[in-house]
């Protein structure tokens, strides 16, 4: 029961979404850096400080893959090697500018969801396959 994104009337264009997830890009990068000191006080706040760089790397790979629908036009998918690692490897960056300990987060967090975005696009990009009701037996 999972819901259709092609259809839904809740979707936006690929410039509006490229345009917001930049800007949650800046949000969540100076978020992590007006409170780096907080955020590397104790073990608990430098594992939020790993999870909010995730939020990072996802808003970054909704960026980068909006661009390239843009540019390369509708269809253009994101690449593990060029595109997911770098958004990776600056987001785990980011994270690490707080505390080392942020950056093994942030990774584990990120592949989570990576796994969950690949689900999600799997599931509203599989064609439609009409179900057959009847059979036919042999004579």
């Amino acid at each position: 029961m999972g819901a259709n994104f092609r259809n839904s009337e809740y979707r936006v264009s690929t410039a509006a979404s490229f345009g917001l997830a930049i800007l949650c890009c800046l949000l969540v990068f100076s978020g992590l850096q007006m409170y780096k000191n907080q955020l590397g006080s104790t073990r608990l706040m430098t594992l939020v400080a790993g999870y909010i760089a995730s939020w990072l790397f996802i808003f970054m790979i909704t960026a980068l893959n909006n661009l390239e629908n843009i540019v390369f036009g509708k269809g253009f998918q994101a690449r593990v090697i060029p595109e997911v690692v770098l958004c990776m490897v600056l987001a785990c960056s980011a994270a690490g500018m707080v505390h080392r300990v942020s950056i093994t987060v942030c990774f584990l967090c990120s592949l989570a969801g990576l796994y969950y975005i690949n689900k999600m696009g799997q599931s509203s990009a599989a064609p439609v396959v009409p179900s057959v009701t009847g059979s036919k037996k042999k004579k």
